[in-house]
């Protein structure tokens, strides 16, 4: 009786030992819950805040003049908007330079918010056109107060649906999305007769031609640093004599991709002044980046990993850079319908083209960066890991490709989208792989030479299978961004369609 009482209080420790570690786990569990849930409430709550931060910031400017309502929660949708360019379009500048490690997500994510802001704030333009694209006729409008619930119908329509399309970690195009909100709501208001269906058809001969050409650039330049480059026996000889090339090429590209597209409120140059721009900054630059490359190639071995190191700096330069012309271009997506609900709202009248008050242009610039924080690395992983292996050098290909065919494309007056064309340059990058990888005799003979296997039953080269598996563009990838593409335009235009005729009904 004495043993038992005894082992009994023995255990009473034990027991109270016990209940305590599961009441220690179970906290362990409830605080991890919680944190995780804080986590995922941390972006909604901020973009919530910085919405109700923009209504509140343009009620100071408005005022208790008529129609002061309308102005704040169109200002409002524009933020919303705005989050939305952020979240999804800017992951194409940055997304191939986190890709090939060029740049962490973190500098990219902080050199994108710079940039973009900047080229809102600086090049973003002082004036916008009211009708995107010249869609749809204004005089086609019967009134004022008609043309504000098509404008907030198409600025809250393209909003939703770039939210969609970046939950489906899809790149859109935030244009093509404006354009058929626009559309959407004048054939709501008006009928068909009010779009310019000549400028549509433009737009939708840019879905196919603007990822072609961007592709097939890319897919060049990529088999000319292949070829001259990578594939030759002495890389470093090779690389001292055509990097600088490459390098300047892109300085006089992105020059002339600057003076056409980054800087419309300070410069407007005609095509023979961009042509002479670019030729001087290629000569200057050729000069300047030989000894660079001589210099930061001395002592590099003779690997296809060394020079990776010498496309490093241009690709961050390439990702500011094209930071700055997207937020000097796009941010007109989200307050180019702003700004036409602002001056239709104060002016009684509708004009082609309006004024930007910086106070707009605030909201716009803000608004990107602050989406780009909150959503963007997803899509940035999205587009510089998981369509197709990134290295530097094809990361360059597309930075590079992306700046010619914007320059091509406005030399020939097409409407393209920015984002159309770097998807579809690593769409190319990709596909050209696959191609390079299956049918080139002399990267087969390279391998052949030039690999070592660790053992016997590694021996042999890599199937087809293996290769298709470990190189091809992810199909699942490829299929949702193209039908995304496909649809943006109609989707849009329903949704605004929708929206407009519901907006009619509880005026």
């Amino acid at each position: 009786m004495a043993e038992s009482d005894r082992s009994a209080g023995a255990q009473k420790p034990q027991l109270k030992k016990v209940s305590l570690d599961k009441d220690l786990t179970k906290i362990v569990h409830v605080e991890a819950a919680a944190y995780s849930s804080a986590r995922r409430l941390f972006a909604p709550g901020m973009a919530l805040l910085f919405l109700a931060a923009a209504g509140a910031y343009s009620s100071i400017f408005i005022g208790a003049q008529p129609n002061a309502v309308f102005i704040i929660v169109a200002a409002m949708l524009g933020g919303y908007m705005a989050l939305n360019i952020g979240a999804n379009d800017v992951a194409n500048n940055v997304g191939p330079a986190v890709g090939s490690r060029a740049l962490s997500l973190t500098g990219a994510l902080i050199i994108a918010a710079i940039f973009e802001s900047a080229g809102a704030l600086i090049a973003g333009g002082d004036v916008v056109n009211t009708i995107s694209k010249g869609i749809i006729d204004p005089s086609l409008v019967p009134d004022t107060q008609t043309f504000v619930w098509i404008m907030m119908a198409a600025l809250l329509s393209s909003a939703l649906w770039v939210n969609l399309a970046t939950w489906l970690a899809a790149p859109v195009s935030t244009t093509h999305a404006v354009v058929g909100g626009v559309m959407g709501g004048g054939i709501a208001a008006v009928g068909f007769s009010t779009v310019n269906w000549v400028t549509m058809g433009k737009i939708a001969a840019s879905w196919v031609i603007s990822p072609i050409l961007g592709g097939v650039i890319a897919a060049l330049f990529l088999a000319f640093i292949k070829i001259n480059v990578i594939y030759q026996d002495d890389k470093i000889a090779a690389a001292r004599r055509w990097v600088p090339v490459l390098l300047a090429i892109m300085a006089a590209v992105f020059s002339s991709y600057l003076a056409l597209k980054g800087f419309k409120r300070v410069w407007r140059p005609d095509a023979i002044t961009v042509l002479a721009v670019g030729a001087g900054i290629f000569v200057v630059a050729l000069v300047l980046l030989r000894p660079w490359v001589r210099a930061k190639s001395e002592g590099m071995e003779n690997r296809n990993e060394s020079l990776r190191a010498l496309f490093h700096l241009p690709l961050i330069c390439s990702a500011a850079l094209l930071s700055f012309a997207h937020g000097a271009n796009d941010v007109a997506n989200a307050v180019g319908p702003l700004a036409a609900i602002l001056h239709s709202a104060q002016s009684g009248d509708i004009v082609a083209k309006v004024g930007i008050p910086v106070w707009v242009m605030l909201i716009g610039a803000v608004g990107i960066s602050l989406g780009l924080f909150l959503y963007g690395p997803r899509l940035i992983r999205m587009v510089g890991e998981q369509i197709t292996k990134m290295n530097p050098m094809r990361a360059f290909c597309v930075a590079l490709s992306a700046a010619i065919t914007v320059i091509f494309a406005s030399g020939l007056g097409l409407p393209v989208s920015s984002t159309h064309i770097a998807v579809g340059a690593v769409f190319g990058v990709g596909f050209f792989r696959e191609f390079y990888t299956s049918h080139s005799k002399r990267r087969r003979a390279y391998v052949k030479s030039h690999v070592r296997y660790p053992s016997p039953a590694a021996s042999q080269a890599p199937s087809r299978d293996e290769v298709r598996r470990r190189k091809l563009v992810r199909r699942s990838h490829f299929t949702v961004i193209v039908a995304a593409w496909v649809i943006t335009v109609p989707a849009a235009a329903l949704l605004s369609a929708a929206i407009y005729t519901a907006l009619t009904l509880l005026r």
